[in-house]
């Protein structure tokens, strides 16, 4: 009351411009004020996030899987009959050529056979001559009426005993020879001795395999595929090999057969994989990674499960662009090891935020830092 009182005796001058200051003070203190509360808002909104840049490269999805050097024909020879190896002409690596003599086993009791059916063939050779003689004899004797028809026909059919015997001696004979030839393990093409299973002193039995001969020609590497990944492998649009022991050498490939039952230990296809134009360097025995590239998958790119945002049905990220952050929707594939793949929603360039997703909204302006994935 004492300052209206106050006021009212003032002159209408003086306070008409203590009005107009103390207006003025007003709004220069209210600017000031609403300056500053906009400076709070803006530092509170602005905040630090961690981000990663996408660089998605042009390689398409595929798997590798480790084998070994083969060659196309392989061959598990052994000897036909019964015995001790008592020589042996061939080494691992060893190159050798058609009807070479590779092992050799004793072969003393088959001689003594073949010594046995030899006998057996002469004496048969002196009973068929002495049926042949007395069967001339005989004829001559039946055409002058000296013996009756029935004993000239038993001449006839001794001689025919005789004939028989001769050819069973002689197929005796026969066989115990190659029973003598088959004491010589021989080989029956060209190629190098890839493995060695029996040693001089041996006793081995028909069909036991003693030597492993890889055939010249064709060279390709076995690998073994598990069933979940068949489907992979028929979609295999590029096949390449790479060698542990040559770095610097990379041969396509061709599937050229595979296992139609898996093995039982393993439960693995075994694959034949065909080398096109090997080099010379490539050795058997040698190891091998075979990489199958899918044909028709995507590019794909794999980030932190921190980075994936998701409010119900649909993953999305974050993505930052002049440091204001958008949502945007991803298809995701499989995930492990704290990493999820992304199939698509992702392009070249994007900068997403790395963690902390669930505590940002759409259109907050963040500063931005981190690395390329």
């Amino acid at each position: 009351m004492k300052l209206l009182n106050f006021l009212t005796k003032l002159p209408k001058k003086q306070l008409y411009y203590g009005l107009a200051a103390a207006t003025g003070l007003c709004i220069i203190v209210g600017i000031l004020l609403s300056e500053n509360n906009k400076t709070k808002v803006m530092a509170e909104d602005m905040i630090n996030v961690r981000t990663l840049t996408i660089s998605i490269t042009g390689d398409k999805q595929g798997y590798t899987y480790s084998g070994e050097v083969h060659g196309r024909y392989e061959s598990q020879l052994a000897f036909q009959v019964n015995g001790k190896i008592i020589k042996r002409n061939v080494e691992l690596g060893s190159i050798v050529n058609a009807g070479d003599v590779l092992m050799q086993i004793d072969a003393k009791d088959i001689q003594q056979t073949v010594n046995s059916s030899s006998a057996q063939v002469a004496s048969a050779e002196s009973q068929l001559r002495l049926a042949e003689s007395n069967l001339n004899r005989y004829r001559q004797l039946l055409k002058q009426g000296a013996i009756s028809q029935s004993l000239y026909d038993q001449y006839v059919n001794t001689y025919h005993v005789a004939v028989a015997g001769l050819q069973q001696a002689s197929a005796q004979y026969a066989q115990g020879t190659n029973q003598l030839d088959y004491s010589l393990l021989r080989s029956d093409k060209p190629g190098v001795v890839s493995n060695i299973t029996a040693e001089m002193g041996q006793v081995v039995n028909t069909g036991q395999t003693v030597v492993t001969l890889v055939q010249d020609g064709e060279r390709e590497v076995e690998i073994s595929i598990p069933e979940n990944r068949i489907k992979e492998l028929h979609n295999a649009g590029q096949i390449k090999a790479t060698f542990w022991a040559l770095p610097h050498v990379t041969v396509y490939g061709k599937i050229r057969e595979m296992a139609p039952i898996a093995d039982q230990n393993t439960r693995t296809f075994k694959v034949r994989i065909s080398l096109i134009n090997p080099p010379p360097e490539i050795k058997l025995g040698m190891t091998a990674a075979i990489q199958l590239s899918d044909s028709y998958a995507q590019p794909t790119v794999n980030i932190p499960l921190a980075a994936v945002y998701q409010d119900g049905n649909t993953p999305a990220v974050w993505i930052v662009t002049n440091n204001v952050i958008t949502l945007q929707s991803i298809t995701t594939g499989q995930f492990g090891n704290g990493r999820i793949e992304v199939l698509s929603g992702l392009k070249q360039g994007d900068c997403i935020v790395a963690a902390g997703v669930h505590k940002l909204k759409e259109g907050q302006k963040v500063r931005i830092g981190g690395d390329s994935i």
